[in-house]
């Protein structure tokens, strides 16, 4: 056997691994959900599985509690995805501006990051708490009165977008820094010996370079939106008055509580399709800017 021969099939043995592992845990799954989603699959009385072809699509189209998570996950996703390019950029460019120190703040910033959704979400139970929680604290300093941060309609959503963009906003403002970082300076060098402002080198310079960066944020952060439900889970289990429930966590309720597999695959298809289709509309939208 030839020396490349062996090479490859070293190769191949290395991949082997990794390739059983990827199928089944990624492809299969996927399969299998597919499958289920077409066919009405009730733990609790399984014999009267069985194929149902497009009905479970048809009893999720006609769900009020479905659209009611789509509305949600969307308010969810509207309020989260500007937020966190805003203050991650607006981060990114003071960490960029910095002489010193720039290391430091960039490890404190992505420290949050680093904390699971079940330490954040206990957490900001505490912050947002209304009989000793530390914002109602701060609030009746100023000598304001407590706010119902997770108990009204009004502040629940917000308030979870709060502590969203407190979890992730590090890893953004880091990815935004990296691009930044990778900007020739003879750029700026140049333009301002053309007497350009601050203002204009902003313009001109450093948000038309940032824009391939900023969409690859926008998308993957409109993806984790969608797929919200860690945040919402810990802090009001999708209260109040269901405001809260996102599409995953209903999902998973109709799934795992309820045990109808087949009509949660269903839904998860739709959420897939939705997902896919709001990041194709934004790939093309920010292609047409770039």
């Amino acid at each position: 056997m030839s020396y490349i021969r062996q090479t490859q099939r070293a190769g191949l043995l290395f991949l082997a691994p990794y390739a059983v592992s990827f199928f089944v845990f990624a492809i299969l799954p996927i399969v299998l959900s597919l499958v289920l989603s077409f066919m009405r699959f009730d733990l609790t009385n399984q014999s009267a599985a069985g194929f149902v072809g497009m009905d479970n699509y048809r009893e999720a189209y006609a769900d009020p509690y479905f659209w009611n998570a789509v509305r949600a996950t969307l308010f969810f996703a509207i309020m989260i995805v500007p937020g966190l390019l805003v203050i991650g950029l607006s981060m990114a460019l003071g960490m960029n501006a910095m002489a010193r120190g720039q290391h430091q703040v960039r490890a404190l910033i992505f420290l949050p990051a680093m904390l699971n959704v079940a330490v954040t979400g206990i957490l900001w139970q505490w912050f947002f708490n209304g009989q000793f929680g530390l914002f109602n604290f701060l609030l009746k300093g100023l000598g304001m009165g407590p706010q119902p941060w997770l108990s009204d309609k009004g502040f629940a959503m917000p308030s979870i977008v709060l502590m969203s963009v407190w979890w992730s906003v590090g890893g953004t403002a880091i990815i935004l820094l990296t691009a930044l970082q990778q900007i020739p300076v003879m750029y700026f060098e140049a333009a301002s010996l053309d007497g350009a402002s601050t203002y204009q080198l902003f313009r001109r310079i450093t948000l038309p370079l940032l824009k391939p960066v900023m969409s690859f944020v926008v998308i993957t952060t409109t993806i984790a939106g969608f797929q919200m439900f860690g945040q919402a889970f810990m802090l009001t289990r999708g209260g109040p008055e269901l405001s809260t429930r996102g599409v995953v966590q209903y999902i998973y309720e109709t799934a795992f509580n309820s045990y109808r597999m087949g009509y949660g695959a269903a839904m998860s298809w739709m959420l897939f399709a939705l997902i896919f289709g709001f990041g194709i509309v934004q790939l093309r939208m920010m292609r047409r800017t770039v």
